[in-house]
């Protein structure tokens, strides 16, 4: 969770974030013309004050391109006149108000379905990256990227690109008008944009390395938030309360610091930018109060340039801090194309072939797997699985028990050597095809917070009632699941814990009831239950196992009892591949367990 992310270019950033709003682009067009006429009716609202000053009060001739336009009687009339320019002021202030309407709600209806199509397209790319990857980094990491930093694309885009363009074409305008009038005091208003852009290229530079330490400071805290909240059964039986609150409180300090970092840098920077300006508007003033003196301005067009300045400025103030404040954004943006640069380890063959339900004839050939290069978790494994086989793989804890029936559903690579399906390597089967032919049944159930009966459904969600009641029957559910105050329509709770182990076990098992599947993978389905509940579920199980290729992980030897074949593994190797079972166990419960190196553990899917 703590990578530091891969550094992109600025300009790289903007590309890539305006090619994935390429489905909006129309939209973006429509947005930059509405932001391209509000120029000309910014442009035109000084005019008739300066209509006003010098043309009712003073004696000058309205502007040479309105002269053709308001009729000549009203020109020469003043009270006409003054009404006139009244309208006018109150005509260009509506247009300019129904503009910044328009800009308003297309920029937020775009900029919400933009961020949703970013986020999902980031959320559909996380859950396609491997195991290995999410074990790795960590699924806190991902969720934030997802939540908070997917945003970035509606900031750049909404607050980036467009007023980029329609400030630039504003301030080419403005100036142009200045220019006409005095080309004095346009100079003196192009003056200060190399100084702005200097200082927005220094602080941006700066601002954007401090955002990405806060981002992943921010991140690492919601890790501590997730963490916690998720094993809060532990923390409270141990007591440790404080100690986690005290690891939230140190972790989300470091955060609020990198803000503050940011704070401080943005606000230098906006005292820069103010100063500049402040600057440039009082050298303007200094030399239109002069030119006015000697004869060179009226007092309208000095107000008029006045006014045209305060705009000048406007648009260069925003081009320079939309610069800066951009660029929490651009670090954001950077996290998010970090990930879906990763290239999942698995991956799906350009020509990969259907499958619609295998025989179930599984063999490992030579295969070696290791996370690490220098750490093997198994070494040469050697193995053939014919169709309808009960396969028990015994072995103490990370002799590899997990991770060869993480090979065989293709939720890891081998690193060396094959796994074949039906006689064919996983690598040539579609990844959908493939995972549909195995059904699962972990240790610890992996049950969602909504009702049992979509819970059960998750293994096939086309299922129909009758279907579904059927696959808790099998599985001893259906009882319990009965005398419940809603039956199946009963919300299980997060995780479902407020079932009881046993239950939540029978509810995996109605799953892989459900999915039918030639393959089933058990993965010590009955280490945390008691006695009892282990031999009911033992008798679904057996009914499940029927005609099925299983892959049965146990340490409880009673479970291994229903196998037909079965694997021991130690540190990575096969020690024992024999179908005689009964032996096997036998001289297995008189051996005593080998001690477990400290840290060592076998990755679980």
């Amino acid at each position: 969770m703590t990578d530091t992310p891969k550094r992109y270019r600025a300009w790289e950033v903007y590309c890539r974030l305006l090619n994935e709003a390429r489905p909006y682009w129309p939209h973006i067009g429509l947005l930059l013309v509405l932001g391209l006429l509000a120029t000309p009716l910014k442009l035109f609202l000084p005019v008739p004050v300066k209509i006003a000053i010098d043309s009712v009060v003073g004696d000058e001739a309205v502007p040479r391109f309105l002269q053709g336009v308001i009729p000549e009687f009203i020109q020469t009339d003043g009270g006409a006149l003054l009404v006139t320019a009244v309208a006018l002021l109150i005509l260009a202030s509506l247009l300019w108000q129904m503009n910044s309407l328009a800009q308003w709600l297309l920029s937020n209806n775009m900029g919400q379905r933009l961020t949703l199509l970013f986020r999902s397209r980031l959320f559909r790319h996380v859950q396609r990256l491997s195991l290995v990857y999410h074990d790795s980094r960590g699924t806190t990491d991902s969720t934030y990227r997802i939540q908070y930093d997917a945003p970035a694309i509606r900031w750049v885009a909404m607050d980036g690109v467009i007023p980029f363009i329609s400030s630039g074409a504003m301030l080419v305008g403005m100036i142009t008008v200045i220019a006409i009038l005095d080309w004095q005091l346009a100079l003196v208003a192009l003056a200060i944009v190399p100084v702005l852009l200097g200082f927005t290229r220094v602080w941006g530079r700066r601002l954007r390395e401090q955002w990405r330490d806060a981002k992943l400071r921010q991140s690492i805290a919601m890790g501590v938030v997730q963490e916690t909240m998720g094993s809060l059964r532990v923390v409270k039986a141990f007591g440790r309360e404080n100690h986690e609150h005290e690891r939230f409180l140190d972790s989300a300090t470091r955060g609020v610091e990198s803000e503050l970092r940011v704070a401080g840098s943005q606000g230098s920077f906006d005292l820069a930018i103010g100063m500049t300006v402040a600057i440039g508007t009082a050298a303007t003033l200094l030399i239109g109060i002069r030119n006015v003196q000697a004869g060179m301005l009226t007092v309208g067009e000095l107000w008029m340039i006045w006014a045209y300045l305060t705009q000048v400025y406007g648009p260069l103030q925003t081009i320079s801090r939309k610069i800066a404040t951009l660029q929490g954004s651009i670090a954001s943006a950077e996290r998010v194309f970090s990930v879906l640069d990763e290239i999942p380890d698995v991956r799906e063959k350009p020509d990969a072939a259907a499958i619609q339900r295998s025989r179930g004839a599984i063999r490992f050939e030579g295969v070696g797997f290791a996370f690490r290069s220098d750490e093997p978790v198994l070494q040469a494994v050697d193995l053939a699985v014919a169709p309808a086989t009960r396969l028990g793989i015994l072995g103490h804890t990370g002799a590899g028990k997990s991770t060869l029936v993480n090979l065989a559903t293709r939720f890891y690579d081998p690193s060396e050597g094959r796994v074949l399906l039906d006689g064919r390597d996983l690598r040539d089967y579609r990844l959908d095809d493939l995972r549909n032919q195995f059904a699962i049944v972990l240790q610890e159930p992996v049950l969602f917070a909504t009702s049992l009966a979509e819970n059960i459904a998750y293994a096939r969600p086309s299922a129909t009632m009758q279907e579904i009641a059927d696959a808790a029957d099998a599985a001893g559910a259906h009882d319990f699941i009965k005398r419940m105050p809603e039956g199946y329509d009963t919300i299980v709770g997060e995780r479902g814990m407020s079932l009881s182990g046993g239950e939540r076990q029978r509810i995996s098992l109605a799953r892989a009831f459900l999915k039918n599947a030639p393959i089933l993978i058990l993965d010590e389905p009955t280490s945390a239950v008691d006695g009892d509940t282990e031999a009911r579920i033992m008798e679904a199980m057996d009914c499940l196992m029927h005609g099925r290729t299983t892959l049965l992980i146990a340490h409880r030897l009673s479970t291994l009892q229903h196998c037909d074949h079965l694997l021991v593994l130690k540190n990575g190797r096969v020690v024992e591949d024999t179908t005689e079972v009964d032996a096997t166990l036998q001289r297995h419960r008189l051996d005593p367990p080998e001690p477990v190196a400290v840290g060592e553990q076998s990755p679980t899917p």
